[in-house]
């Protein structure tokens, strides 16, 4: 007997097994599961899509395959092949979205393909985006995606922007951008945000735009309620900081900087000038907070001055800077002074060049220090 053939008569008892160890979690099983077609199914997605055994029994229960009308889910992979899918997208693809291997390649598939194509998503960025989110094919061509598509393209104004977006968030052209996407984009223009501030965020973080209509307004207003305009540089900064947490954590934020002597007005203060400071949890800014007021011996009004110290991280930067700093005073090898803030600022590779790499002969060790392999005294 031939391994393919082996294998058709392992798969029923493979599926017994499975159907059986797996009843426990689900009571009711599909009637399909047991369906004449269903050895034919897990055959199918095994040995000619590719899935391992486990994931085509699962899929089978979802999909079932007859053996006599093959050819439609064999066009079907075939089509995907053209079109650049690698066999690990096709069974992501498959176990996402099983219907895939019933639809028509000529009347559904290739027009939307067409269309995507068309409107920049070439090469690999096509079977990204459809592996990404197969509820993209979902879409109907005519009703939904061409409208969607012709709204982005009149805020975002090139489909390189609609496919940039699209890449940092794989919902981007499935969400309801009619009742809420629009909404949202026509309350913060009407409140005098820049349009092409709106289309930059948008581009940047495209989920803030997919906020609940009352939950934008709300927003928006606590926003200028702090005291920065819509036309502001950093109101959408602020905006996309509010968004990111609901009330009852804002609160808890603050509180926290308040137990380090922050005053309100100062903590306000600071988030105008970098709202991203309160974005991080509130392990982190404890922690951040810490290290620098009581191990830097950094003045709070420094902090206040630049709430950016407290977005960085106290062991991938804040501590191991501070202590090559440290050892290369000790060793009088350098005269920092008060310009201990500005070297937590400068650039990774000025750093690197300046203070470690400058001084690795004369300090054994340094570069170990930096990279936090060395511990040192504290």
């Amino acid at each position: 007997m031939n391994t393919k053939g082996a294998m058709r008569n392992l798969l029923p008892l493979l599926q017994k097994r499975f159907l059986s160890t797996s009843s426990s979690c689900t009571p009711t099983l599909s009637p399909l599961s047991t369906a004449p077609s269903s050895s034919f199914t897990v055959d199918f997605l095994i040995n000619s899509c590719g899935l391992p055994s486990k994931s085509a029994l699962s899929v089978s229960q979802k999909l079932q395959l007859d053996e006599k009308s093959i050819q439609k889910p064999q066009s079907v992979l075939e089509f995907l092949k053209a079109h650049g899918f690698k066999e690990s997208q096709v069974v992501k693809l498959i176990e996402k979205r099983p219907v895939i291997l019933r639809r028509g390649v000529d009347t559904n598939l290739k027009p939307k393909f067409e269309f995507l194509i068309a409107n920049g998503f070439v090469g690999k960025l096509l079977p990204e985006l459809i592996t990404s989110n197969p509820n993209v094919l979902e879409r109907a061509l005519e009703s939904n995606m061409k409208p969607c598509f012709e709204y982005f393209k009149s805020i975002l104004g090139s489909n390189d922007m609609i496919v940039a977006a699209s890449k940092r968030c794989a919902v981007f052209l499935t969400y309801d951008w009619k009742s809420i996407i629009q909404p949202n984009v026509e309350l913060l223009i009407k409140e005098g945000v820049p349009e092409e501030r709106v289309v930059k965020m948008i581009v940047a973080q495209p989920r803030i735009i997919y906020q609940r209509r009352d939950r934008m307004v709300y927003a928006v207003n606590a926003v200028k309620n702090l005291g920065l305009e819509p036309k502001a540089p950093m109101f959408i900064y602020a905006l996309r900081s509010m968004l990111s947490m609901n009330e009852f954590t804002w609160k808890k934020k603050i509180e926290v900087m308040k137990s380090f002597g922050w005053t309100e007005e100062e903590i306000l203060q600071a988030f105008k000038q970098y709202p991203f400071q309160l974005s991080s949890s509130e392990e982190k800014m404890r922690k951040s907070m810490d290290f620098l007021l009581n191990t830097i011996k950094m003045e709070r009004q420094a902090i206040i001055a630049c709430p950016k110290f407290l977005m960085y991280s106290t062991e991938k930067r804040l501590r191991p800077r501070y202590d090559v700093l440290k050892i290369l005073k000790s060793k009088k090898l350098i005269e920092i002074g008060k310009k201990t803030n500005h070297l937590l600022t400068v650039s990774e590779k000025n750093f690197l060049e300046n203070y470690v790499t400058k001084y690795a002969d004369k300090v054994p060790g340094l570069l170990e220090v930096y990279r936090g392999t060395t511990k040192t005294e504290r």
